[in-house]
């Protein structure tokens, strides 16, 4: 089994294109004939570091995907097979669906969720307040590449190392954002 490398690389404008490119992909496999039509069509966005302009990150595109349905998402999880996701179902995480593309050099992460639930709100809230608040931003690239260069080959003791910033800045997105 081949070790998986934590690397948090500085931004790159790219990012945003590479999300897109994946975003038409994704729809491209939710229409046409013989498709499960949803009640509403689903959102996608661009979450995680990768969608912060500035913020250093793992160079993984994160999606977010806002469902209707877990139930019609898990029917049609053969689509996201066909396009080289692997199929993770919940993965730790109650109410998500994940699908991750690459194994040790992970490309890119959907989380999808129920359309409005605290996680996809939580994701969003994040990305939001980063983006408003480049200071606090530049101190989380700090501690990322801290934490990659200190725990390279463990993506727990990583996560760890973020985890006491990350849980205090969660709760003060959350109220951020519900009050903008």
């Amino acid at each position: 089994m081949t070790l998986r490398i934590i690397e948090v690389v500085d931004y790159n404008p790219n990012w945003v294109n590479e999300f897109e490119k994946e975003k038409a992909l994704i729809l491209s496999q939710f229409s046409g004939e013989g498709v499960q039509v949803y009640s509403q069509p689903f959102n996608i966005f661009h979450i995680g570091s990768t969608s912060v302009v500035g913020l250093s990150a793992k160079p993984i595109i994160d999606i977010l995907l806002e469902v209707e349905s877990l139930e019609s998402l898990d029917r049609d999880s053969d689509k996201f097979a066909a396009i080289g996701y692997q199929v993770k179902g919940e993965y730790g995480i109650k109410g998500r669906r994940y699908f991750q593309r690459g194994e040790t050099e992970r490309t890119h992460h959907i989380h999808a969720f129920l359309k409005g639930s605290d996680h996809a709100i939580r994701h969003l809230a994040f990305r939001d307040y980063l983006t408003a608040f480049p200071e606090v931003a530049k101190v989380y690239a700090s501690i990322k590449k801290e934490g990659a260069t200190r725990y390279s080959h463990s993506i727990d003791q990583y996560c760890e190392h973020k985890n006491d910033f990350v849980v205090k800045h969660e709760a003060e997105a959350l109220a951020w954002f519900k009050n903008r």
